[in-house]
């Protein structure tokens, strides 16, 4: 046996796929177990670190580490944000990959395919605050938007509220709902998908839950169309006026420290006197652990925005890489097989 070899897994998105890793249930049920480790102390979170390329475009490249003390196993996601991607090169705006080590010597144990886990990580969020926030017989969802992440954030509602039996869709263009609703429509045949002809109200107006997941940066979410008693999943940036999250009963963020500091609409209203601490109700690791109750009557109209815990990222990460390995599924690839002098053709490589 060699025991100065290092062998790594190597997970694509479809090994991944193949291995029954597009799972909602599984990324709801981790993300609630990661914010209760989290408030235990048994997750190291070091701040992320950003590379921006272009301050026009934001193109940016970002290092989101974190460890899972009880599980050892240190992460790190690799996150690149290029907006201009879809008309420059006919491709995704976002792609991420995933290294996780093992912390007793400090190997790493994988090399993953992220973009799959990143993109469920958005929506298990929303998924988590609408079994805590939203009505438990909600039957009709609004999005605006119909991209990735609106898809993400569907499937994961779907997964915490099964009564679901309607969603309507506003995109950009008629073709965009289209897709939408042609993907969604297979994974979902209990569903009936309604197409708007991007007319945010007629999807919003009325439902019980409401999902903003866009690039725009404009108040397309009015409060007028929100019922007494629906739940505002706000995934995106600067995307309802400010009157929705006055109207709601709790607001609610993954991390409000966090959220304060960035470019979404109830960051806005902080910088713009419009809000204050005292109005945030709590952060969702506080209503999952219990702290803080979450939907208290029918009629109450709550308010979710979350910009992202790369903690939670890892731990799905984590899950999937292990799903995969009880699958047999993945590559197996060899990092070292000795130390560097230990090479009996060493001389013949040196460069001299």
């Amino acid at each position: 046996m060699n025991e100065k070899r290092i062998d790594i897994t190597f997970l694509s998105q479809e090994d991944l796929l193949r291995a029954g890793c597009f799972d909602m249930k599984m990324a709801i049920d981790t993300a609630e177990k990661a914010m209760l480790a989290f408030r235990g102390n048994n997750i190291l979170f070091p701040e992320k670190t950003v590379q921006i390329f272009s301050d026009d475009t934001q193109d940016r490249i970002n290092c989101l580490p974190a460890t899972l003390l009880s599980e050892k196993v240190c992460g790190v996601k690799w996150v690149s944000v290029f907006p201009a991607n879809p008309t420059r090169h006919a491709k995704q705006n976002l792609s991420a990959v995933f290294i996780l080590s093992e912390i007793d010597s400090g190997f790493p144990i994988a090399f993953m395919e992220g973009t799959l886990a990143s993109n469920m990580r958005v929506g298990a969020m929303g998924g988590v605050a609408a079994k805590y926030l939203s009505r438990e017989d909600s039957k009709v969802i609004g999005l605006i938007g119909a991209g990735e992440q609106a898809k993400m954030s569907l499937a994961a509602i779907k997964a915490a509220r099964p009564t679901i039996s309607e969603c309507r869709v506003s995109a950009k263009t008629t073709e965009a709902e289209e897709q939408f609703s042609v993907e969604m429509q297979a994974l979902y045949p209990d569903i009936d998908f309604v197409q708007t002809n991007n007319n945010g109200q007629a999807a919003m107006d009325g439902a019980d839950i409401l999902v903003t997941a866009t690039s725009a940066q404009a108040p397309l979410l009015k409060a007028a169309w929100m019922r007494p008693g629906a739940f505002y999943n706000h995934v995106g940036g600067w995307e309802d006026e400010y009157a929705v999250a006055k109207q709601c009963a709790k607001i609610v963020c993954d991390d409000w420290e966090t959220v304060k500091h960035r470019t979404q609409t109830i960051s806005r209203m902080y910088k713009d006197g419009e809000l204050t601490d005292d109005d945030i109700y709590a952060d969702l690791p506080d209503v999952v652990a219990g702290d803080k109750p979450g939907r208290e009557t029918d009629d109450e109209m709550t308010y979710f925005n979350a910009v992202g815990l790369a903690y939670i990222d890892v731990a799905i990460a984590l899950s999937m890489y292990n799903k995969a390995k009880d699958a047999s599924i993945g590559q197996d690839l060899t990092l070292q097989e000795h130390m560097i002098f230990e090479h009996k053709e060493l001389k013949d490589w040196l460069q001299r």
